[in-house]
């Protein structure tokens, strides 16, 4: 449909709004319903702007709610967002958001020009992530192998999970979307499928090799009901794992870590792949190895390592 066509029509309402941009992310960019969750609800938090902001339309007039748009309407938008104190890193994705819709809108004819094109992403403030040094990760992965001494099958589980997270780097998104044919024993790698649906095989050592085979061998068995399914990790019901419980995996098991800290499976995921860089790995394999679809996200482990660099230079050089 042409612009002047939905200007003469008055264009979708709000809900129909919704629902086509939804059916556009699902279908045709294949978003995850997280992200697609998200994006609806950077357009809502717009369109309450705009009926808040605007003077409505004469009586009889019929007016997509986006119709007059402009660059400074989103502008205002996140200026109100930022005044109610949301954090610059959220307005960045926000604005990621609305860029994604006004492109779609101005394709699909309800926008003359698109106004998210000229619109500047606030810069948010990157914060080095939190990692553990390597005998704080030997530690943690030392409990949870005693914790699966006792032979039951949560034990077995939880020690292939954290080395696992730790060897791979994987989100925990990832693993707990494993299936069991995702992991190649012979090769030592697990077919991962990461965001926008794309498909990577990232390796792993022998340390999680022996956790994956004692818990496919002790552990799985054990928890595996007739609805199980394929997926590679259960929880104590026999359905596929979730991502909040992988998460209280590792705070419990971190607690156990002294001085330690408390970062989450993401942390992992940091540390993993700050320990590759310090180990000498190049970052173009980092970037392949996390399933990051630009080497800027990857460079922040470089920065990560130039600040452990600093703080031993400082201890150690007698003129530092």
């Amino acid at each position: 449909m042409s612009f002047e066509r939905a200007r003469d029509h008055g264009g979708p309402d709000e809900l129909t709004l919704l629902a086509e941009f939804e059916r556009h992310l699902v279908a045709e960019r294949g978003m995850s319903m997280h992200t697609v969750r998200a994006y609806l609800g950077d357009v809502r938090s717009l369109l309450e702007y705009l009926n808040e902001s605007r003077v409505t339309a004469e009586p009889g007039q019929a007016e997509s709610p986006i119709e007059r748009l402009t660059v400074q309407d989103l502008r205002g938008w996140l200026a109100s967002l930022q005044a109610e104190g949301v954090a610059r890193t959220t307005l960045a994705r926000r604005a990621a958001g609305i860029r994604t819709f006004t492109a779609w809108a101005h394709r699909r004819g309800l926008l003359p020009v698109d106004p998210g094109a000229t619109l500047a992403t606030p810069k948010p403030h990157r914060k080095l992530p939190a990692v553990l040094r390597q005998h704080e990760v030997a530690r943690l992965l030392e409990v949870a192998a005693m914790a699966s001494d006792d032979g039951s099958a949560v034990g077995c589980r939880d020690r292939a999970i954290l080395e696992l997270l730790y060897a791979t780097g994987i989100r925990v998104g990832e693993l707990v979307a494993l299936d069991v044919d995702d992991v190649d024993h012979s090769r030592r790698v697990v077919r991962v499928l990461g965001k926008g649906g794309k498909e990577r095989s990232v390796p792993y050592g022998v340390p999680a090799a022996n956790a994956l085979a004692d818990y496919l061998a002790r552990g799985r068995p054990a928890l595996v009901r007739a609805g199980s399914g394929p997926a590679l990790f259960l929880g104590v019901r026999g359905g596929r794992l979730d991502q909040r419980a992988v998460r209280r995996l590792v705070h419990a098991r971190l607690a156990d870590v002294p001085d330690a800290p408390d970062v989450g499976p993401h942390g992992l995921r940091h540390t993993a792949a700050t320990h590759l860089l310090e180990g000498g790995a190049d970052l173009r394999s980092v970037q392949e190895l996390l399933g990051h679809a630009t080497l800027a996200t990857t460079q922040i482990y470089t920065h990560v390592s130039t600040e452990r660099l600093r703080r031993v230079y400082a201890q150690a050089h007698p003129r530092a």
